[in-house]
């Protein structure tokens, strides 16, 4: 269930510092506004800061609401995430040579990690929720898993180094972050000269979520506290010493269980729910499934003389 916390409001724009806003539409308490000035949509009012780490408790990655609160079973999907990851190796292993070092900020369980290591890499990652981060301990070993906030990484970390990456990766993480321009700036301290970021997070402007407006599923008010769109990622983004050099929604989907449509369903209108629900029947088969809503994108420190081939 959701966290109970303090909330605070939001007057003005990360992005761009404006106050001026449209309403987009509203869940008490919660409005969904859109920044007149540079198109960043964005919640108020939301979790402090200091709160905000509680949503990502035990209840987040096995929640009894997931169309609202977290996943499922998060851990319990890991099939599905390892082939949805390697299936996006195809297009990650264009922008690094063989060998290279990868850093997964906000890893979870460390799915894309394990993918990574299978094809010879060398990996890390940061993680801030114990609940989830003891999988990929499990999986890759403590040294390569932080548990805990970035600035907390002490600098003899034994594995963790600043400005030793050739590819940082943030997989549905920056529109959680209260202060994203913070954890950029960040991940560009860790990357080598010519290292670069790859991030994925939801397209606002996608044509499937203006089609389902606010039965979007990826209105979760309490996580999701950012909505980016192209135009506000690229701007962002250029704030904190990045320059994007590819922008796709083709490897942006992802393989979902029968049960997991069925659910989702459920938060667009009843005769979906009721059309979907013989698919629980089903429910341990899976699908690809890309709305095109997603973004994955590809971006560069600025003056950086790494280029794919």
């Amino acid at each position: 269930m959701p966290v109970e916390g303090r909330l605070i409001p939001v007057t003005s724009c990360q992005i761009c510092g404006s106050s001026s806003a449209s309403l987009m539409f509203e869940e008490s308490p919660h409005k969904v506004l859109e920044c007149s000035n540079c198109s960043l949509v964005y919640v108020t009012p939301r979790l402090c800061e200091e709160d905000l780490p509680e949503v990502y408790g035990d209840s987040y990655w096995k929640s009894d609401s997931p169309k609202t609160h977290g996943y499922a079973d998060y851990a319990s999907d890991a099939p599905l995430y390892l082939k949805t990851f390697r299936r996006r190796m195809r297009f990650v292993q264009r922008w690094l040579p063989d060998g290279s070092r990868v850093l997964d900020m906000g890893c979870a369980a460390g799915f894309f990690l394990r993918v990574m290591a299978e094809n010879g890499y060398d990996v890390q990652g940061i993680e801030l929720s114990p609940a989830i981060a003891a999988h990929a301990r499990e999986q890759l070993g403590d040294d390569h898993i932080w548990v805990g906030t970035f600035d907390s990484v002490p600098d003899d970390h034994p594995t963790i180094a600043r400005g030793s990456y050739d590819l940082v990766t943030m997989w549905d993480v920056i529109e959680h972050i209260a202060k994203p321009q913070d954890l950029l700036k960040q991940a560009r301290a860790m990357l080598k000269p010519g290292g670069m970021l790859i991030l994925e997070t939801q397209n606002v402007a996608s044509r499937f979520a203006t089609l389902l407006g606010s039965r979007w599923q990826h209105y979760k008010h309490q996580e999701h506290l950012y909505h980016f769109n192209p135009q506000s990622i690229r701007k962002m983004l250029g704030q904190c010493g990045f320059e994007v050099v590819h922008n796709t929604s083709a490897f942006g989907g992802k393989y979902v269980s029968f049960g997991f449509i069925a659910e989702r369903a459920a938060r667009i209108n009843k005769i979906a729910s009721l059309l979907m629900r013989p698919l629980t029947l089903l429910k341990n088969a899976n699908v690809y499934l890309n709305f095109g809503d997603e973004m994955v994108v590809v971006a560069r420190p600025i003056n950086s003389n790494n280029s794919p081939d």
